[in-house]
C-alpha cells in the first residue's frame, strides 16, 4: 500500500508534463502575402511611374537640347546674311533713273530714294551717264540727255552725296538698254545710269607710241 501510494503523485506529474503547450493562434483572415495580386498590380505601377519619369526626363533635356541647337542654327544664320550683306556692300552697283518722254525731273520713289542716296554717300567714286529714246543724233536729243544727267547730279549733291565725286556724262543716242523699237523698250532706253563705285579708279594715261 505505501509503495502504490508513493508513485501516484510520480505519475501523474510525469503525464502531466508530457502534453506540449499550444502554440498561438493567427488570424488568417488579415494575412498578407507578399505576391499577392493587389501587392503585384502595385509594384508594377510604381515600375511604370518611375519609367515614365525617366521618359519624362529625358524628354525634357532633349527639348533643352532642341533649343540650344535651334538658337546656335538662327545665330549662325543671321551672321551668314550679314556677311552676304557686307559682301553685297564692297561690290558696285549701277542704278537707272527712268524719264517719261523729253522730261528731264528726277522722280524716285522715297524707299529706293533712301538707299539710293545712301549708298552713294559711301561711293568713292559715281559716274552719271545720261540716254534718251533717240534713233538720230541731234542738239534736242543732246540736250534732253545732257540735262538729265545733270538733274541727278544736282539731286545726289542735294543730297548730301559729295560733288567732287560725281562725273556725270551723256550720250544722246546708242548704248540702248532695250529693244528701241517698242514703246517698252524705249522707255527703258530714257534713264540716267548712276554707277556706284565702292573703290575710286586709278587713271592711267596710254601715250601713242612715236613714230620711227
Amino acid at each position: 500500500m505505501r509503495c502504490r501510494l508513493f508513485f501516484l503523485p510520480l505519475a501523474l506529474a510525469i503525464g502531466s508534463c508530457s502534453s506540449p503547450p499550444k502554440p498561438p493562434t493567427v488570424d488568417e483572415s488579415r494575412r498578407r502575402p507578399a505576391n499577392a495580386a493587389v501587392a503585384l498590380d502595385l509594384q508594377s505601377c510604381q515600375g511604370q511611374l518611375q519609367n515614365t519619369r525617366i521618359a519624362a526626363s529625358e524628354g525634357s533635356r532633349a527639348a533643352e537640347t532642341a533649343k540650344v541647337l535651334a538658337k546656335r542654327l538662327a545665330s549662325q544664320q543671321q551672321a551668314l546674311a550679314t556677311q552676304s550683306l557686307r559682301t553685297e556692300d564692297r561690290s558696285n552697283t549701277v542704278y537707272s533713273i527712268l524719264f517719261a518722254f523729253g522730261d528731264t525731273r528726277v522722280a524716285v520713289p522715297q524707299g529706293d530714294a533712301a538707299r539710293l542716296v545712301e549708298e552713294a554717300r559711301a561711293s568713292a567714286w559715281i559716274v552719271l551717264r545720261g540716254r534718251t529714246d533717240g534713233s538720230a543724233e541731234s542738239p534736242a536729243e543732246s540736250r534732253v540727255a545732257r540735262e538729265r544727267s545733270e538733274a541727278v547730279r544736282a539731286y545726289l549733291v542735294q543730297a548730301g552725296v559729295d560733288p567732287t565725286r560725281i562725273r556725270a556724262t551723256w550720250q544722246p543716242v546708242g548704248d540702248n538698254a532695250a529693244d528701241n523699237t517698242t514703246d517698252g523698250g524705249r522707255r527703258l532706253n530714257r534713264r540716267v545710269e548712276i554707277e556706284l563705285y565702292r573703290a575710286a579708279p586709278r587713271f592711267a594715261s596710254l601715250m601713242p607710241t612715236p613714230d620711227l
